[in-house]
C-alpha cells in the first residue's frame, strides 16, 4: 500500500509539475486581477480533477470503444498547445467589438484550456494515472489510493497557482513580458516533443494498457 502510494504521488507530481505552474499562470493570466486569478485557478484544479478521475474510472473502457488511442491524445495536445505558445511569444492579441469585450472573461478564460488541459491533465497525467489505476487493481484499496495522490498533487498544483501574485510582484512588468516569452518558447518546444512522441507511437504499433 506504501509503495503504491508514494509511486502515485512522485509519477503525478513529476508529471503535472506544480512547481513549474507559477511562471506559466503568471505568462497566460499575469493581465487578470487577483480575484479572477484565483476562480481561474480553483475552477482549473476542478476541471483538471474531474477529467482524471473520469478518465481513472471510465478512460481505458472508453478509448477503447472509441479506437482512439493515447498517442493520439499527445498529438492532439500538443498541436494545441503549439498554438498558445506562438502567442505567448509574440504577444498576439484580439482585436474585440463592445459586444465581444462583454464575453471576454469567457473567451480569455484560460482555466481550462490550456491550464486545465493538457498543462495539468494532459497525456502525461492521463496516461500515468490509467496505468496507476490498472497496477492498483492488485492491492487492497489501491484505487482510493491513486485518487488520493490525484487530489493531492492537485492541491499542490492550486497552492503553485495561489503564490504566483507574489512572483508577479516581484518580477514587475518588464520581468513578466520575459517570462511570457521564454516560456513561450519552452512550451512550443513541449508541444513540439507531445507531437513528436505520439507519432513515434503510432509509428511503433499500439501499446497496451494492462
Amino acid at each position: 500500500m506504501i509503495p503504491l502510494a508514494a509511486k502515485a504521488f512522485l509519477t503525478l507530481f513529476v508529471v503535472m509539475d506544480p512547481v513549474g505552474l507559477g511562471p506559466v499562470f503568471i505568462a497566460l493570466a499575469g493581465d487578470r486581477s487577483p480575484d479572477e486569478q484565483k476562480t481561474m485557478a480553483r475552477r482549473a484544479v476542478k476541471v483538471a480533477g474531474g477529467v482524471l478521475l473520469a478518465f481513472a474510472l471510465l478512460g481505458p473502457a472508453l478509448l477503447g470503444y472509441l479506437g482512439i488511442s493515447l498517442d493520439a491524445f499527445r498529438i492532439a495536445g500538443g498541436l494545441l498547445l503549439f498554438k498558445i505558445a506562438v502567442d505567448m511569444v509574440f504577444a498576439q492579441r484580439e482585436r474585440e467589438t463592445e459586444e465581444e469585450k462583454a464575453e471576454a472573461s469567457l473567451r480569455h478564460d484560460i482555466s481550462v484550456f490550456p491550464l486545465a488541459i493538457p498543462l495539468l491533465a494532459g497525456p502525461g497525467a492521463i496516461t500515468s494515472v490509467m496505468i496507476l489505476t490498472a497496477e492498483a487493481r492488485s492491492v487492497s484499496g489501491g484505487l482510493l489510493i491513486v485518487l488520493a495522490a490525484v487530489a493531492l498533487v492537485l492541491l499542490l498544483a492550486y497552492a503553485a497557482l495561489a503564490a504566483s501574485r507574489r512572483l508577479a510582484r516581484l518580477l514587475g512588468q518588464t520581468g513578466v513580458n520575459v517570462v511570457t516569452r521564454v516560456l513561450g518558447v519552452l512550451l512550443s518546444a513541449l508541444a513540439v516533443q507531445y507531437v513528436a512522441d505520439g507519432v513515434l507511437g503510432f509509428m511503433a504499433g499500439p501499446l497496451g494498457l494492462s
